[in-house]
């Protein structure tokens, strides 16, 4: 049985584009603009993983425009119903590959609704002409402080403490967590977010701090008080807490891994807000086993997709090999009590969605008046 969408449609009036700083050179952009824009033509724009989508208010600002609402992940099943689509909209869960591209042939414009784009296939974009946007910050405090809110519920056992005084049980016996102050903080990646989090970390609470970063930025370090480390080992071992906010490319997959994972300073903490393939699932499970990491807090996971569609799984594809072990591993994650998991979570609050639904709309104006902002391309 082929699967049900939901989709709707709204087609009203006349547009209203406004101007946007930070555009992109003219040139290749005019005569796809002028296209678009013509009279005789109504641009087609699609919205996948639509939940935070303010419907009533893409209709008020994109009048002329056709708009079709999908609530489903963007993949080879639902690509179909955007199929007269020139712009897409989707979130991070939505795996943009080749095949699900080949689905899109009226495609000139993708905006992902997020900073990272590793769920794009980014060199078949290029190689079709599709400019490819994203929302460049909106969670800088948000994931920041979404980082603390795992920490401390890992250091005070918040979540064992309400498990049992639900169950109406108060007495406090393996419940005694340890004070942030004075330990130390090692932060995996200092952008935007990661400099928060030292900024949170050292005014807040007093920690240590040790940062890596295959960029660093001394004047930064003096500002907020940290101290860059010549190797991730040497932030590994001597790391109390230890978060991670770098990008996934394959030069960071499994960037805690089997090799490093037995360096951690024992009893430390891993908390993981960034993307899940950073961490080797198997290596976290292992050092939890062996008590070399004494509790992880984490709003993504090594192949999250699947986990989210679990029920999908017992009538579609289920993963092949490894990817099927990674499913496993993080069932027994969940089930863990020294692990606290948020379905990725962090960057979901009110202004943050605000932000990212603001940018959206300012980078689709933008490509619509021929002048794209906040591309991303691909990398060599």
């Amino acid at each position: 049985m082929g699967k049900i969408l939901r989709i709707a449609s709204s087609r009203r009036g006349t547009n209203h584009s406004k101007a946007h700083r930070f555009f992109l050179p003219k040139t290749k952009y005019n005569s796809l603009a002028s296209n678009l824009k013509s009279q005789t033509h109504t641009v087609t724009l699609a919205f996948f993983e639509e939940e935070a989508v303010d419907r009533e208010k893409l209709r008020t600002l994109f009048p002329r425009e056709e708009l079709l609402f999908i609530p489903e992940l963007l993949g080879v099943e639902t690509a179909p119903a955007a199929q007269s689509a020139e712009v897409v909209s989707t979130f991070v869960r939505s795996a943009v590959n080749t095949e699900v591209l080949r689905e899109l042939p009226k495609l000139k414009f993708l905006t992902s609704r997020s900073m990272g784009t590793d769920h794009i296939d980014l060199k078949t974009c290029a190689e079709r002409g599709i400019i490819v946007s994203r929302v460049p910050a909106y969670g800088e405090n948000t994931v920041a402080e979404h980082t603390f809110a795992l920490i401390l519920a890992l250091s005070r056992k918040i979540f064992q403490s309400y498990e049992r005084t639900e169950r109406m049980k108060f007495n406090r016996e393996g419940l005694r967590g340890f004070d942030l102050a004075g330990k130390t903080l090692g932060v995996i990646g200092v952008g935007k977010i990661g400099r928060n989090v030292c900024r949170i970390a050292r005014q807040g609470f007093q920690m240590q701090i040790l940062a890596y970063d295959v960029q660093q930025d001394p004047a930064l370090a003096a500002e907020l008080g940290f101290t860059y480390v010549a190797n991730l080992d040497e932030l590994l071992s001597q790391s109390d807490v230890i978060t991670l906010h770098a990008p996934y490319l394959p030069s960071t997959h499994h960037l805690i891994s089997l090799e490093n994972i037995a360096k951690v300073k024992k009893g430390a903490v891993l908390v993981n807000t960034a993307r899940g393939a950073l961490v080797d699932t198997q290596a976290l499970l292992w050092a939890l086993n062996e008590g070399i990491l004494q509790g992880a807090g984490l709003d993504v996971l090594e192949e999250e997709n699947f986990v989210y569609e679990e029920a999908e799984l017992l009538i579609n594809d289920v993963p092949a090999g490894e990817d099927l072990a990674t499913v496993l591993r993080n069932h027994i994650l969940v089930e863990r009590d020294d692990v606290i998991v948020t379905p990725h979570n962090a960057f979901n609050s009110h202004e943050a969605v605000a932000r990212i639904f603001d940018t959206t709309v300012e980078n689709i104006q933008a490509f619509l008046a021929g002048k794209p902002v906040n591309v991303v391309k691909a990398k060599d």
